[in-house]
């Protein structure tokens, strides 16, 4: 049967009825094993794959030539564990932090040319002190990475013990999440009602959603009849790092699961934002006429004009601006979410029953998301005191449409 090459994707061929592409997979025994993944609907899909399969095998093949080196040089062992073991199990959040403190902080402290075997609680010691000069948490992020990495040495082999468990201990800073006090709050959401944002901001505020849960969400979460919405996934931005540099060489808007198993769930919705639901779902409707066919539906509730995703970056400033524009204390997509939270305990909701809501994977984590703001003298909320409610902002006249 002949074989159809792609003209536009070199490693993409058109066989049996489906693109294809070659593969090579590295044994165990490290012996090279050559085979074909089928399967693929375009040539372009069939490309990609090909590429993943290909960075796959090439990592597996450098980690086996360092592995062959019994004195693996200290900066040579952080770079290959960054890249073909820590990086295989985080986060892309994470993984983009991770890469900033090696590339930043880490890397310009260390002897890279000294063998890892020969370093020791009081050399890691004075890289740390180094490091805890950067920022108040660097101290202590460094040694939490470090700590990781020697932990991973010892498992893979490459060193019998763990220095860093002798180094001295950095305390990590406690979060500080700035909130809006009742007077402050009320200005805040009668400038955001005449903005494009302020549907994203109720749901912060109302129902303590995360960023990326708000930026996900789509018109069929929505059960309007019953007055409740399925949170069920995340629009996340995620950096792809030049391994090489350990530098961000691009972004893109990802789909992906809530963050935790209890982040799943569904909640009562007010009729505040119900209303708001409406109109944005009325403006899509008039954009997707204004488009037409280059209109990219996806469903989504916090949309641009054309329909594609609006990016966490968006948000992040929107709230910035609203609160420049009228002299407030600079808040987060998280400070909504954190004045939800105090808002609920304060009015009795026992804690278990705010956990379930944020979507916290313990209760605990609620109790710290909690104290962490009543400890600071400054920002507790005195508006929870009293019966505040969402009616009780004063709105000005409607403005027909907004996105």
């Amino acid at each position: 049967m002949a074989i159809k090459v792609s003209k536009k994707y070199p490693h993409a061929f058109f066989e049996r009825g489906s693109w294809c592409h070659r593969t090579k997979v590295l044994n165990p025994d490290y012996s090279v094993k050559y085979g074909k993944k089928t399967g693929f609907k375009t040539d372009e899909e069939a490309e990609k794959s090909y590429q993943l399969c290909l960075e796959e095998f090439e990592k597996k093949r450098k980690a086996h030539k360092v592995r062959q080196n019994e004195d693996i040089l200290f900066g040579d062992y952080l770079l290959l564990w960054f890249q073909s073991v820590f990086s295989e199990r985080i986060e892309a959040s994470t993984r983009f932090l991770t890469a900033y403190v090696l590339e930043s902080i880490l890397f310009p402290n260390i002897d890279a040319k000294m063998e890892l075997r020969m370093t020791n609680s009081e050399y890691l010691d004075t890289v740390l002190t180094k490091a805890s000069h950067y920022s108040q948490s660097a101290g202590n992020k460094c040694r939490e990475l470090l700590y990781i990495a020697f932990k991973d040495a010892v498992e893979g082999g490459w060193i019998t013990n763990k220095p860093v468990e002798g180094t001295k201990r950095y305390r990590r800073p406690d979060a500080t999440v700035r909130i809006l006090k009742k007077n402050d709050l009320k200005i805040f959401l009668e400038e955001a009602y005449s903005r494009n944002w302020y549907l994203e901001i109720l749901l912060g505020l109302y129902l303590g959603l995360r960023k990326g849960e708000i930026l996900g969400l789509r018109f069929t979460d929505f059960d309007m009849d019953n007055g409740t919405v399925l949170i069920q996934r995340q629009l996340v931005n995620e950096v792809e790092i030049d391994e090489d540099t350990l530098k961000p060489k691009a972004y893109k808007l990802v789909i992906k699961p809530p963050k935790t198993e209890k982040a799943f769930r569904r909640l009562p919705v007010p009729n505040v934002i119900l209303e708001e639901v409406n109109k944005r779902a009325a403006w899509v409707e008039i954009m997707k006429k204004k488009y037409g066919s280059n209109y990219n539906d996806q469903g989504a509730i916090c949309c641009q004009e054309n329909g594609n995703y609006r990016g966490p970056n968006s948000l992040i400033n929107e709230i910035k601006k609203i609160c420049k524009k009228n002299g407030l204390p600079i808040i987060s997509v998280h400070s909504l979410r954190h004045m939800f939270a105090t808002i609920m305990l304060e009015r009795g909701l026992p804690l278990a029953k705010v956990s379930a809501l944020l979507g916290h994977q313990s209760v605990n984590t609620t109790f710290e998301f909690y104290l962490g703001v009543m400890e600071d003298e400054d920002k507790a909320i005195e508006f929870v005191n009293d019966n505040f409610k969402p009616d009780d902002v004063k709105k000005p006249k409607c403005i027909e449409m907004r996105c």
